[in-house]
């Protein structure tokens, strides 16, 4: 999620970068138990599975809406596809290199969106700790429990982008009506995304059951799914974000 340019500036950054710099620590430790629980290799993968899925909703078409721009974030379904580690590690980097690649002005702000991003994520994850069994594979969660940790994800982002806005811009009328008309507005796509999200999880069941193990929670096939069908339907509207081709008429 993008904070627009112009709420919080100058000294109030500071603020960001230190809770930027938790949020990463926070990361980093997720990421050291992934890597022992299922290796260096399997973690690698599923983080730049992770990565090119968040990279493809990033480049979907996204508008401004009062105090932030509202676009598909698919925080819970990257979660439940390769775990917590991969989707912080898939969230960041995809934020990062699209702020590198298309909106370089965005990257002052890039601590406070990725912050955005990933401390619901860490939310959810301890919501899931009670929700779901760790053992629980992707094509056996119910969708009542799928549904309700995307709910508490996007929640998070409404609350996290409320927080900054109100920081940056304090409490005046015209920022808490940007406020609310940016909550509206992306709560009315989240339910467009709940539905994409649960395509995914009735995708998942469709395929072949097998034996679970402890870390049957990210099954390599299942976490391809999204991506195969991301890169496939993506590829077009990749290619004309990233390639201008002048217009000839003769």
């Amino acid at each position: 999620m993008h904070i627009e340019p112009g709420i919080v500036t100058g000294a109030k950054l500071v603020l960001s970068y230190a809770i930027g710099l938790a949020t990463c620590c926070v990361a980093a430790k997720l990421l050291v138990e992934a890597m022992r629980e299922r290796g260096a290799l399997s973690f690698a993968l599923q983080a730049i599975a992770a990565t090119l899925v968040f990279m493809f909703f990033e480049i979907l078409p996204h508008f401004a809406v009062g105090v932030s721009e509202v676009r598909f974030v698919p925080g819970s379904m990257l979660f439940l596809l390769f775990g917590a580690a991969a989707a912080a590690f898939g969230l960041a980097l995809g934020l990062l290199l699209e702020n590198i690649l298309f909106v370089p002005a965005d990257l002052p702000q890039f601590a406070m969106n990725a912050t955005t991003l990933l401390v619901p994520l860490f939310a959810m994850q301890a919501l899931a700790s009670r929700l779901i069994p760790s053992n629980t594979a992707h094509r056996d969660l119910q969708y009542s429990k799928a549904l309700a940790l995307s709910t508490a994800y996007q929640s998070g982002i409404v609350v996290c982008v409320t927080f900054w806005a109100l920081y940056g811009a304090g409490f005046g009328a015209a920022n808490l009506y940007n406020i609310a008309w940016f909550g509206v507005s992306y709560a009315l796509v989240s339910l467009v995304q709940l539905e994409v999200e649960m395509a995914v999880l009735a995708l998942a069941k469709q395929v072949g059951r097998r034996d679970c193990g402890r870390s049957c929670r990210q099954p390599p096939v299942e976490g391809m799914l999204p991506l195969i069908t991301t890169m496939a339907v993506g590829a077009p509207v990749l290619l004309k974000r990233c390639i201008r081709f002048p217009l000839q008429l003769p």
